[in-house]
């Protein structure tokens, strides 16, 4: 499919930028950086405007998901934003019954556990994606030649929150579906790959110039169990957005020993965990895909002597491989000091 003519990458706004020249493997002029969860509680300016507004509805405010979007590309001069919402949107869009709730998370009214709660489930329409293209229109324009990565939550991930309910460490609920009826685990993870690709592509379409794609429970499953169970079904939202012509991130965590395996469901980038050296993720995949990572975000909270030599060596492995873009290995602590990541934004691109 083509992007629309007035897309960042077509009138090549953000074709140039260090984030999207980095994403096709090419070094450029100083490593890009960016932080996973870099909008959100770390910073006053988004706490003042969240105060008194629902985690959920703030994503569907399309002034306040856009304003909240482009807060850290101000403070911080990061190479890219990425698109201020929840993985748990498309579900609520699509009709479920979810919230955020303070010190759990995500929970379900109705989790989908049976034969009859999944024909419960409707399709997301492209139309109701509206909130989201809004707020996306409104923060590419200010963003001008810095790009938006639009993001989505991988199939096992948000199945996992649908069918357990809540967030739940052990996952019990899920691995009995799984493995006791595995047609319906099909059916339930094949829509939710329709819904995160649908999410997806309406961020594309209305500007986003990169995606990412977050497997943040992958790593609670052994290599063979991620191989099938999970990863036809991440297959199935990168094939369906292989048609835009925008970088695809895939990312998640404690995930080291299965790397290649989430490259090969069509990512053109890997996000790196901090538990894997990123010159060790560059053997393990062949030394032919750029990375993405991999500071440790509890070095953050270090004296700086501490974390700046902990990010000389992320940018020295790093080097090993086609391109690098610097990140997090996980999001930013809700605690961080946003001056730490001020000034760790100005070092590396004084590398």
């Amino acid at each position: 499919m083509s992007l629309p003519p007035d897309h960042p990458l077509v009138t090549e706004r953000t074709t140039h930028s260090q984030l999207i020249q980095a994403y096709s493997g090419i070094r450029t002029a100083h490593l890009p950086i960016w932080f996973m969860r870099q909008a959100g509680r770390s910073l006053p300016e988004y706490r003042a405007l969240r105060e008194g507004v629902p985690m959920l509805e703030s994503c569907l405010r399309p002034e306040m998901a856009a304003e909240i979007t482009l807060q850290p590309v101000r403070r911080h001069k990061v190479d890219a934003a990425i698109f201020f919402s929840d993985i748990v949107i498309p579900l609520r869009l699509a009709g479920v019954d979810v919230d955020i709730i303070g010190g759990v998370g995500p929970v379900m009214a109705h989790p989908v556990r049976t034969r009859e709660d999944f024909k419960a489930l409707s399709e997301l329409d492209f139309d109701a994606l509206t909130p989201i293209t809004e707020a996306i229109k409104i923060a590419t324009t200010e963003l001008g030649d810095t790009p938006l990565i639009g993001f989505g939550g991988a199939p096992f991930t948000l199945a996992s929150y649908l069918i357990e309910g809540a967030p739940s460490q052990d996952l019990p609920i899920t691995r009995g579906l799984m493995n006791e009826d595995p047609e319906l685990w099909n059916d339930i993870l094949s829509w939710v790959a329709r819904t995160t690709s649908t999410f997806i592509r309406g961020q594309v379409m209305a500007g986003a110039s990169a995606l990412q794609l977050f497997d943040s429970w992958a790593g609670r499953l052994a290599k063979d169990e991620y191989t099938k169970f999970a990863a036809p079904h991440s297959k199935a939202v990168m094939t369906s957005l292989s048609d835009l012509p925008v970088p695809r991130v895939h990312f998640g965590t404690k995930t080291g020993s299965m790397l290649p395996q989430m490259h090969a469901v069509g990512a053109t980038v890997m996000g790196i965990d901090s538990d894997t050296p990123l010159d060790v993720a560059n053997t393990v995949l062949g030394g032919t895909v750029p990375l993405q990572g991999n500071i440790d975000p509890e070095k953050l909270s270090r004296p700086w002597d501490e974390l700046e030599t902990h990010v000389l060596d992320v940018i020295r492995r790093g080097s090993t491989a086609p391109a690098h873009i610097v990140n997090l290995g996980h999001g930013v602590p809700p605690d961080t000091d946003p001056e730490v990541l001020t000034r760790l934004v100005a070092f590396v691109h004084a590398q």
